[in-house]
């Protein structure tokens, strides 16, 4: 007997009405004769004959001795090796190469003749479907109990590799899922008349995979409960055949027995009756064989702690309910799926919902559902905000489903929950929302009656009120800023309605008829919006910004659609646009949407259809709206109208280039007599004087920006303006900020035509002459009183310096080398101080500006944008080397205490400067430093409060200056190396007043500088500290007050992980200079005496050679001098030191190479490389054994490592990662085991690279 026994798992509950074991038990003792089980009449089609090109399937005792090919005599299957044909039933549905039907139909063959073999096969194939290695043979399937196999087959399994076949990657392991699928699927068809009926197959198979789907290996799991959920699918479809023909059988029966007595035949009745009966019976053991797939496995592993495994079950118990609805769709199965909606896992919850939308598509099916739906409709809605979006949207789709079935089932509080998601970022979100909106809203329930209702009303199309409601809902969401979201998203479900352009406009244009409500002003303005929209979604066939990753590639169909969209509209508005700018000529918002049309005109159909007419009606209309309005952006549309309209390609651009000609004439006259009557007026002039001048140069201003109006000379009119304003100190501000908006427009036009062209000398001293005298005007402009004025002065100065920048004449343009301006200190200077003054301002003076001004937190926002430019601007000046980076610091300073308003600024500041000049980067850091350093001490005296929360404040600021080095220390070397040397000499800068007893006023900036040296290498610390000592006087290595602990803990900090024995102690009162700190007690070191010697000598010749150094400014670059790794004098003579000129980053490498020069730290070991030759030859002469050297490593200081400035690839691996060791640095010889060990860690970090802090996120800014 085979059992199996199922226990309850461990991390979860039976289900009420769920039986706490399953056993099934077959006997395997008795090999009868498979057509006869229990006396039964075998029952299925009459046998078909075998296919022509079939060969014979070999018997099994062919097989048994069949070679290569067969099967052992215990039933171990063989394979043919790589390359032969697959033998075993796994191997065969890997490989697909055979249809699934001949498969089945050769198993089935082979089950008839040995059913114990041809179990063992199928057993066999569950097994290493599962990825075990294990085989189960004859006498284990036998003599063993499944819990016994499973356990044996456990142990076999392979646990190498967390891969089994289902999980495996890659085209060929997905087919082997579908073909495993489809092989349990055709076996149970084919066996559906007969074998699965005899009481044995069916028994085994699923004792089987109940016992495996209750195992702790995964794969096992896995594999069974897909074969189990598929075997019960397959099961369902035949209890499914078997209950329709249980109705035909019984619908005979009742015509048979109706019929009249003498024509009843009792024969058929008979036969009937026992069809009927047997049909009875094989229903009832196929609901037997269900029942055990479902309690033995489902009810467990639906709650599986694998999300693969539980979106199986899932998604088979959504087709069982689909395909068997009488049996399955009710709410002793339905509770299963609504209880996994709640799954902590996406892929779990997107099964649950798409099964339930199989279910809800059949309207025949809602009464069933109308419990479950009132049960979890409020789950199901909240869903819709998922975090997944792929959960999100079929949520939305489900929702949208259970709409169409009943509208009743939803509240208005449901469908507003949806409602407002058609303006998410997320596209398909927002679709899915727009698709419900469209079935709620805007489809229409009866369109014939609607159709008759509009043309008895005189409307040429049903759509009038679906429109009026569209625009009531966007009106009634109050996010009129997203416009062209909205109609993204009803755009797949709309389009119909949404390019019903001619009803929009008869809405606009004409009188509202009897029964019609009027349009409110904010309606209309509402649905022009909205229909600008639709024009641009149409002609564009893309989302709006912000939605989609791109434009993508259109197929053919969309590009025709395209097309023919566009010539709709065009050939509508063309006619319709002068009418609609007639009647709205007097709104500047309407007229600004208006205006935006043509840009999606195809404007050849103006020559094509020969509708000049309506061109020169437009244009009459723009001419009319430009007279009317002094706008910004009403001006600006115009503009951009008669820029699009003057396009050199189509033919219209002559008529329309006359018109805008003859506009610019008129408005030009009148700027240049309202500018003479204004400056002759001069302080006596008044508002209307002041009026003419503002409109007219507003008007040009904005025509000046899309058209080169050079050749009217508006730049002599303002800058007379500007010059007037300047010397009487009376010009209104905004005719200031025009004309110097419009004097910048006119210098880059002439910049453009000199670029394109081939100027002459006096053409460029020409330009040169006007944006020298602007510039001077934008500077003067800087000290106005008008905050506006100032704003727009420096946003125009910061623009012309980037344009007129030594990047002018690049690209083979040195001709132009008069142009390039370089602005001078003063200049500079008040730039910086404009920034400090406007930008860098304290929330305290903000905010009571803002409450003064009553402005809401939109102009809070919009202010901060207009900083946040002003600073950006400045920036970049710095980034491309037009302001000296040192001006920097002023910004770099601020960093903490503005992080959330310019943070990201600051931040992409820094690491451009650094791309450009690691070194002058890093002293712009330390001079930023140490002017909050020296603001500090002015406000606190001499006498720091070191734990105060300003001195806190600047050592968090230098903590996150050392993160943006990075961990790359190679690159950053020098840098950090120069910032450490600027930091000391600012330190020690000043001597105290009161004499030298007392710590420099300075002293306590140690502190901060501390803060950097962690990002200093080991050898490098060095360095560091002994030019430390040359400002330290004895006196000072032995003081420990209070006051000197700053210059203790910087001293300690330079000597963790570099020189072993030099460390401060701030509580021994002594320096252990002359100790080591691995030294035994009692135990003299050898050679201590001579290392201090060599040691004080190369600090001497190193300290010398900084005698001349000065800071700040530019480091010179010597010769480099190369070195060689200084190394214990206790190392053995055997230890194998190659030649160090042939070494990666030797002399010979260097010398040649001009990109490898010495610098400030090569400057500090150029002495020591003479004195580590010394004692490298010295080395050399040691004969002792490794094993010595490392005993005498252990007990003696070890001497610190001098390597070359620029040090080969290995070197800089191993300082690298010997700088993060948290224990003591043993200095062994570079021995060829170590450099393995060093080529294993290769670098991964880029010198670009910033580490983010945990609140910081870069934004790119140019």
């Amino acid at each position: 007997m085979i059992t199996s026994e199922l226990p309850v798992l461990q991390d979860s509950s039976n289900e009420s009405g769920a039986a706490d074991t399953v056993s099934l038990s077959v006997s395997v003792s008795e090999l009868e004769d498979p057509t006869d089980t229990k006396g039964k009449k075998k029952r299925g089609r009459p046998g078909r004959p075998p296919a022509a090109n079939k060969k014979p399937r070999k018997s099994p005792a062919e097989k048994a001795t069949g070679g290569a090919k067969g099967r052992k005599a215990n039933g171990v299957p063989q394979t043919n090796g790589e390359g032969g044909d697959p033998v075993t039933l796994f191997e065969v549905v890997r490989m697909g190469k055979s249809a699934m039907q001949s498969v089945v139909d050769d198993w089935i063959e082979s089950y008839k003749q040995d059913r114990d073999i041809a179990l063992l096969d199928l057993i066999n194939f569950f097994i290493q479907c599962s990825g075990c290695k294990g085989t189960v043979r004859i006498e284990m399937f036998r003599n063993m109990q499944n819990a016994e196999i499973i356990r044996k087959m456990t142990e076999e399994f392979d646990e190498d590799s967390g891969d089994y076949p289902l999980t495996m990657p890659g085209p060929l392991w997905k087919k082997f899922r579908y073909n495993f699928c489809e092989f349990i699927c055709v076996l149970i068809r084919q066996c559906q008349y007969s074998i699965i009926y005899d009481e044995y197959l069916m028994d085994t198979v699923i004792s089987l995979l109940t016992g495996l789907s209750d195992s702790q290996v995964r794969a096992f799991r896995h594999t069974s409960t897909l074969a189990a959920m598929k075997l019960m699918t397959a099961l369902v479809n035949v209890a499914l055949n078997l209950s329709i023909h249980q109705d035909n059988t019984q619908r005979q029966y009742e015509a048979e027995r109706n019929k009249m007595a003498g024509k009843r035949a009792n024969e058929k009745l008979e036969l009937l009756l026992q069809k009927r009966k047997e049909l009875q019976e094989n229903q009832d053991e196929i609901e037997n064989m269900m029942n055990s797939i479902f309690k033995g496995i489902f009810v467990h592993r639906y709650r599986d702690a694998i999300a693969e495994i539980r979106a199986i079950c899932i998604e088979e118990i959504g087709v069982w309910m689909k395909m068997y609805s009488d049996a399955f769709l009710n709410d002793s199965y339905l509770k299963y799926v609504g209880w996994t909606l709640h799954d902590r896992q996406g892929e779990v919850r997107l099964k649950c919902l798409k099964a339930l939308q199989n279910l809800y598509t059949n309207r025949e099916l809602f009464p069933k559902l109308e419990l479950f739906t009132n049960r979890f409709k409020d789950r199901i809605v909240s869903m819709t905000l998922d975090k997944e979006y792929d959960v999100a949207v079929e949520a939305i789709r489900l929702i949208t489903l259970i709409l169409q079935g009943s509208e009743d089932a939803l509240s208005n509080e449901d469908c507003e929950n949806v409602y407002h998601l058609v303006y998410s970022a997320h596209r398909p979100v927002a679709v899915a929302a727009g698709e419900f909106l469209h079935r709620k809203l805007f489809s229409r329930h009866d369109p014939q009656a609607e159709e008759e209702l509009a043309k008895r009303r005189g409307r040429s199309s049903p759509n009038g009120n679906l429109l009026r409601m569209l625009v009531l809902f966007f009106l009634e969401s109050e996010l009129h800023e997203h416009a062209a979201y909205l109609v993204d998203s009803l755009w797949e479900s709309s389009q119909e309605l949404l390019k019903d352009w001619e009803c929009m406009t008869e809405l606009l244009l004409e009188e509202p008829v009897q029964g019609e409500e009027v349009l409110s002003d904010r309606q209309e303005s509402s649905l022009i919006e909205l229909m600008v929209c639709t024009i641009r979604q149409a002609a564009e066939a893309h989302p709006p910004v912000g939605r989609g990753t791109g434009k993508r590639v259109l197929t053919a169909k969309e590009r025709k659609t395209q097309i023919d969209d566009k010539n709709k509209l065009t050939e509508h508005f063309i006619m319709a646009l002068p009418m609609l700018l007639s009647k709205y000529q007097a709104d500047s918002e309407k007229v600004a949407n208006l205006l935006q049309i043509p840009m999606f005109f195809d404007l050849d159909v103006y020559s094509a259809g020969r509708m000049e007419k309506h061109l020169d009606a437009l244009l009459k209309q723009i001419r009319l709206v430009v007279e009317k309005h002094i706008e910004t952006d009403v001006l600006e549309a115009c503009s951009k109208t008669y820029s699009i309209l003057c396009s050199e390609e189509y033919t219209i651009m002559n008529r329309v280039d006359i018109a805008r000609s003859q506009l610019i004439d008129e408005i030009t006259d009148r700027f240049t007599h309202s500018v003479e009557d204004l400056l002759q007026e001069a302080e006596e002039a008044d508002d209307d004087d002041i009026y003419n001048v503002l409109s007219t140069l507003k008007r040009l201003t904005a025509f000046h920006n899309a058209h080169d109006l050079t050749r009217w000379d508006l730049f002599g009119s303002c800058y007379r303006l500007l010059k007037a304003g300047i010397e009487q100190g009376a010009m209104p501000e905004q005719i200031a900020v025009q004309a110097l908006q419009c004097s910048h427009y006119s210098i880059l036009w002439q910049l453009v035509k000199i670029t394109e062209g081939t100027p002459s000398k006096e053409d460029l001293v020409a330009l040169r002459r006007v944006v020298k005298s602007f510039l001077a005007v934008c500077q003067q402009c800087l000290s106005n009183v008008n905050t506006p004025v100032k704003e727009q002065a420096f946003m125009l100065l910061c623009d012309l310096l980037m344009v007129f920048s030594h990047q002018l004449v690049s690209g083979g343009r040195e001709g132009l080398e008069a142009l390039v301006f370089n602005p001078d200190s003063t200049l500079q200077n008040e730039l910086l101080t404009f920034i400090l003054d406007h930008v860098f301002i304290d929330q305290d003076d903000e905010n009571q500006s803002m409450e003064g001004d009553e402005e809401d937190e939109a102009n809070k926002i919009e202010a901060l944008h207009k900083r946040r430019n002003l600073l950006a601007a400045f920036s970049k000046l710095i980034i491309y080397d037009i302001v000296d980076m040192p001006a920097a610091a002023d910004i770099f300073k601020h960093y903490m205490k503005y992080y959330n308003d310019y943070g990201d600024i600051i931040k992409e500041t820094l690491s451009k400067t650094r791309q450009s000049d690691k070194i002058l980067c890093a002293k712009t850091l330390i001079l930023s430093l140490q002017q909050l350093f020296n603001e500090l001490l002015q406000d606190q005296g001499p006498t720091l409060d070191r734990t105060s929360s300003h001195v806190s404040g600047i050592k968090e600021l230098a903590r996150r200056f050392a993160l943006t080095f990075g961990l790359d220390q190679i690159k950053t070397r020098e840098a950090v190396a120069t910032l450490h040397k600027d930091g000391i000499e600012f330190a020690f800068k000043y001597q105290n007043p009161h004499g030298a007893e007392f710590p420099p006023p300075n002293l306590a900036f140690l502190e901060v500088l501390s803060e950097f040296s962690s990002k200093l290498l080991r050898q490098d610390k060095k360095t560091v500290h002994s030019y430390l000592e040359k400002f330290m006087s004895e006196s000072m290595s032995e003081r420990r007050e209070d006051v000197w602990l700053p210059l203790i803990s910087y001293r300690n900090s330079l000597l963790t992980g570099g020189e072993d024995g030099d460390r401060m102690s701030v509580t021994s009162g002594a320096s252990s200079k002359t100790s080591s700190i691995r030294s035994k007690k009692g135990r003299t070191p050898i050679h201590k005496s001579k290392r201090i010697e060599e040691e004080s000598s190369v600090e001497a010749s190193w300290l010398r050679g900084n005698d001349n150094l000065q800071t700040p400014g530019a480091l010179t670059t010597p010769q480099l001098t190369s070195t060689v790794l200084r190394e214990n004098p206790r190392q053995a003579a055997d230890t194998h030191l190659p030649d160090h000129d042939s070494e990666p980053g030797s002399e010979n490498d260097y010398v040649h190479n001009p990109q490898m020069q010495m610098s400030w730290l090569g400057q500090q070991k150029m002495e020591d490389s003479r004195k580590d030759r010394t004692a490298m030859n010295y080395m050399k002469a040691r004969n002792q054994t490794v094993r010595q050297t490392v005993r005498g490593l252990m007990e003696d200081d070890a001497e610190p490592i001098f390597e070359d400035v620029m040090m080969s690839s290995r070197g800089q691996l191993e300082d690298m990662n010997e700088e993060f060791e948290d224990t003591m640095v043993i200095d062994l010889p570079p021995s060829r085991n170590r450099r393995e060990r060093a080529e294993l860690r290769p670098d991964f970090f880029d010198s670009a690279a910033m580490i983010e802090d945990e609140s910081g996120f870069t934004m790119p800014m140019f």
